[in-house]
């Protein structure tokens, strides 16, 4: 006899598609935007399908130039990357062994994740300001006419930028690592060195194979984290602009849907590189089961 579902089924059943569609619906008008015709504009009924909106991205020389701040986007996100795969690494490590200070370290380090991130980039922003009127008053005091002539701030991308990307993306990474290395199973490393190996043997052979998906894991959260960052990108960047900084100017001028050929590009990406991540972890893993 077939099961009858109650109907408490279908109503709950009807508000989570209703969440979905509330959740990925603009996401879904956006992509269908994006190929409008030539005449199209940024809200339907659509005027014919193109690729037209695409092209002419491709070509630049809109409203806000889009292909600098798309460049400088991707190098500071990959730069973030590594370093914050590297540092939550190396901050992993440090914590299994533990050292006098490490709760109040562990403290400060997610109490960025609490203050408000347009509070965080006025601070780090204050911050060179001050390191601005240092290296000005050194110029001036020393003679030293590079920076009487052609020094403005230091405030760009990869200096104060880099930091406030990094005070989002290096809590992430070090939460990561913690769950890893409260699952990991030091008998593995023990063993290595029962056999002679060294500490870096270890790490490089033991430990680093084992966590390798797990890393993988927290350079996309990295680089996506820095990708779409914009209240911390907004009082520190300096004369140059990222992208999401870049597409909220464009916001204000945009009369056709090239911005929404740029949103589709930029997710069809974004969900690429997860699926190349996934993939290459899903390899890794199988490797070390066979190994």
């Amino acid at each position: 006899m077939r099961e009858t579902r109650p109907r408490s089924f279908y109503v709950l059943a009807s508000v989570f598609a209703l969440f979905l569609l509330f959740l990925y619906g603009p996401m879904m008008a956006i992509l269908v935007l994006s190929f409008q015709g030539p005449e199209g504009g940024l809200v339907f009924p659509m005027n014919g399908v193109s690729f037209h909106w695409f092209e002419k991205l491709r070509e630049g020389g809109g409203q806000v130039e889009i292909g600098p701040a798309l460049r400088r986007s991707f190098r500071l996100a990959l730069l973030v990357m590594v370093l914050t795969v590297t540092f939550s690494v190396l901050a992993g490590l440090a914590f299994r062994r533990g050292f006098r200070g490490a709760t109040l370290l562990l403290y400060v380090a997610i109490a960025s994740l609490i203050v408000p991130s347009i509070v965080v980039s006025l601070g780090i922003a204050l911050e060179f300001r001050l390191i601005d009127d240092a290296i000005k008053s050194l110029g001036m005091a020393w003679g030293i006419e590079w920076i009487q002539r052609d020094f403005v701030s230091a405030l760009g991308p990869f200096t104060s930028g880099l930091g406030a990307h990094l005070t989002w993306t290096l809590p992430f990474g070090l939460l990561i690592m913690f769950a890893v290395f409260n699952r990991f199973d030091p008998a593995y490393e023990e063993a290595a060195r029962d056999l002679g190996a060294t500490p870096w043997q270890t790490f490089r052979h033991v430990t680093l194979p084992m966590i390798a998906p797990f890393l993988i894991g927290v350079a996309v959260f990295g680089f996506t984290l820095s990708w779409d960052e914009l209240a911390r990108s907004s009082q520190v960047m300096g004369a140059d602009n990222t992208l999401p900084m870049q597409l909220a100017a464009k916001t204000t001028t945009v009369t056709d849907p090239e911005i929404y050929a740029l949103g589709t590009a930029t997710t069809a990406s974004s969900i690429l590189l997860v699926l190349v991540a996934f993939t290459i972890a899903t390899l890794l893993q199988r490797r070390r089961q066979r190994g």
